[in-house]
This record gives C-alpha cells, structure tokens and sequence, in this order.
C-alpha cells in the first residue's frame, strides 16, 4: 500500500461540482487543502460554486474549466486542457451524472445518459491516465448508485432504442452499473502503479439532481427530500475515499458510508467489465490501455 498524505496541495479534477454532493465534496475538499479543478458545462454556475467554495476555504483560488460531458470532443478537448495546465495530477473525481425522462441522442449519435454517465467518466480518465500514474500516489473516484441493483448492460442495445423504459430509470440503472463494472475493470489495469480506482453510493440526497427533468420526476423528487440526507453526508464517503489514508488499502472497490459493500450479481461479473472496456473502447474510439 502506498502511503498516503492526504489531499493538502495535491491536484483534484472533479467533475459535477457544482452543486449537490459534488459541491459539497469540494467546498471540504478545499477545507483540507487540495488544489481543486472545478469541471463545469456553464460558466456562471461554475463561478457560483468557486465563490461558495473561496467564501468557506482559505486554500487559494480554484481552477475551473468547462466542458460538455456528453460531447465526445469536449471530454477530448477538455482532457487536452487539463494535461497543458497541470504538470501532476493526483485525483480525478467523476462525479457528473444524470437522469433524462426522455430517450435523447447526443451529437456522437449516443444515448445521452449512456454517454454522460460512462462513456465521459470512461473516455476522460483514460486519457488521463498516464498523467494520473505518473503523478502516483493517486486515486480515482466514480460516483455510482444502488440504483445499479437489478440492472444488466445492454449490448445488444447499447442506445436502449428497445430496453428503454420507467422514464429513463431503468436507464439511469444501467449506467450506474456500468460505473461500478468500469471501476472494477480500470483497477486491475492499475494494479502495481500507485493509483487506485473506487466507486460509492451516495445514498438519496436532498439536491438540484432531477429537477429540471419535467413534471413527473419533480413530483418524484418532492415527495422523497423529506427521506433524503444532506449533500454533505452524500458526500462524507467521496471526501474518506479521496482523503483518507485508510481508503488507500482498497482498489475496485463498491463503497457506502464509509464501509465497503457487495455490489449486485451482475457488478461482479469479470468478462462483463472486461467487455464493457472494450466496447467503451469502440465507441469511444479510444486505444486500448496497457497494464502497470
């Protein structure tokens, strides 16, 4: 296990960090002393989340840069913009997430919860990656789901034009899974380097998540907040996976309040990563990523 020192001075990219538990990941982040990178799609959210974030931490100013997450050539572009700024980088938190109502295609003719949700987590860190293991000791952190229980990856519809179903939960399920499997496939590629790769569930958060969705996930939405938790305790198991010392000694691992869990049958699946790679690969147009 490599010693690890905490987050103080390192550099953090963290996506989805601009409100919910992203932004409260951050705002504890910078309390400790990380060197944040705020990845945002709007630059005067992103300016809002800096302000919050400068207002409550002494540790300096924070980075921003702006991207699409479900734009292929952003993702590109904005792994470009980060290698040019940062000489190390320590950890990459993939946070960003989302759950649409509607079956829509991005731009790459993607289904746009598929490509925002694994393929952006997907494609950013493997190009990321020869930064992050040279920069080691380092970490990677993905936000998941215990939505992922009961799903199963689509390959033989993998934009879901037939498996499409519960306004886009069954979806949002799928992705969910995908990030633990992806999580579990990049830490065998890491093993030996320094860098390890671990996902959580947040559990249900009172946030911005699911709001601007159309009538009926608001309605969703306000009838759960009254049994959800803060976005500061959704967050408390990101900031021990990041920060801790402890969490170190783990590589692939599916996460919960602060303790390790077992994910569904289907998470556990070694061929499935292992082909949900390759395939993330393909539609990616990514080259494959070498071991160690």
């Amino acid at each position: 296990m490599t010693v690890w020192s905490g987050v103080a001075g390192k550099r953090v990219v963290i996506t989805g960090a601009t409100n919910g538990i992203g932004l409260a990941a951050a705002i504890e982040l910078a309390g400790r002393g990380a060197a944040l990178t705020l990845v945002a799609r709007s630059q005067q959210r992103a300016a809002e989340a800096v302000r919050q974030i400068e207002a409550v931490s002494k540790a300096g100013s924070v980075d921003v840069a702006l991207a699409d997450l479900a734009s292929q050539s952003s993702v590109r572009q904005l792994a470009a913009e980060l290698l040019a700024r940062y000489a190390t980088i320590q950890v990459l938190i993939n946070n960003a997430g989302a759950i649409y109502a509607t079956r829509q295609m991005t731009a790459d003719n993607i289904e746009r919860t598929w490509a925002v949700n694994h393929l952006a987590p997907f494609l950013l860190t493997t190009l990321l990656l020869d930064r992050l293991r040279a920069s080691a000791p380092g970490r990677i952190v993905t936000t998941s789901s215990d939505a992922h229980k009961g799903a199963v990856i689509p390959f033989d519809d993998l934009d879901a034009a037939r498996s499409w179903g519960g306004v886009g939960f069954t979806r949002y399920g799928q992705t969910k899974l995908a990030n633990i499997l992806f999580t579990a496939e990049l830490a065998r590629h890491l093993e030996g380097t320094g860098v390890t790769a671990n996902c959580f569930h947040p559990g249900l958060v009172r946030t911005g998540f699911n709001r601007n969705n159309g009538v009926l996930m608001r309605v969703a939405m306000a009838i759960s907040s009254p049994f959800a938790r803060s976005p500061q305790k959704g967050a408390q198991t990101l900031v021990w996976l990041v920060d801790s010392e402890e969490a170190g000694a783990f590589n692939g691992g599916y996460f919960a309040d602060l303790r390790q869990l077992t994910p569904s049958e289907a998470a556990q699946q070694v061929q499935t990563a292992q082909r949900l790679w390759q395939v993330s690969e393909q539609q990616t147009r990514t080259p494959a990523v070498g071991r160690g």
